[in-house]
């Protein structure tokens, strides 16, 4: 996570730095991105860059954070006590939309099909406790949301027919929980 420091700047400048991340991490995997070419993107000095960030795995954690704020931002997810496959698939087909124009495409695609095993970034799916609570349909279908997501992003000439059978899947769910 950002420093102190980074989160004390202007945000203009916070902005700037962001953008700088966002074209290193969209245009170069994990592996390949550098300090060197973001801090002069940003135009900061190296040493400022870990003033903000402990290492660049850090900065990329911060930033697929930012993605998914932004990329969520436009969902309406309505969470109800009673299942409802028709939520889950109109979740996933907002996140897909919202993700169409958005200037973190490239970032999410290059993590799904590069950065994933680099990196251990904090979600939901890794969040057992918040998972845990759910009842199970629930559990399943948010499971399989964030998978059909992730396929489509690998394969988006797939997506119809990944969202064809998601939407077969949740609508058993919803008749087994019946």
């Amino acid at each position: 996570m950002p420093t102190a420091t980074f989160n004390n700047l202007k945000p203009e400048k916070k902005q700037l730095i962001t953008q700088a991340l966002r074209h290193e991490f969209s245009t170069h995997s994990f592996a390949d991105a550098q300090v060197a070419r973001i801090v002069k993107d940003a135009g900061i000095a190296r040493g400022a860059f870990y003033k903000y960030f402990a290492d660049l795995a850090d900065a990329y954690i911060y930033l697929y954070g930012v993605a998914m704020r932004d990329i969520h931002a436009s969902i309406n997810f309505q969470q109800t006590d009673q299942y409802s496959a028709a939520n889950y698939l109109s979740y996933a087909e907002q996140f897909l939309a919202s993700l169409a124009n958005n200037p973190y495409r490239e970032l999410i695609r290059r993590h799904f099909t590069e950065n994933e095993g680099a990196l251990q970034i904090p979600t939901t799916l890794n969040s057992p406790e918040k998972l845990a609570v759910l009842p199970a349909p629930d559990w399943a279908a948010t499971i399989l949301s964030h998978e059909v997501i992730r396929q489509i992003m690998l394969y988006p000439d797939m997506q119809k027919s990944l969202l064809a059978k998601f939407a077969t899947t949740l609508d058993q769910l919803e008749g087994s929980h019946r």
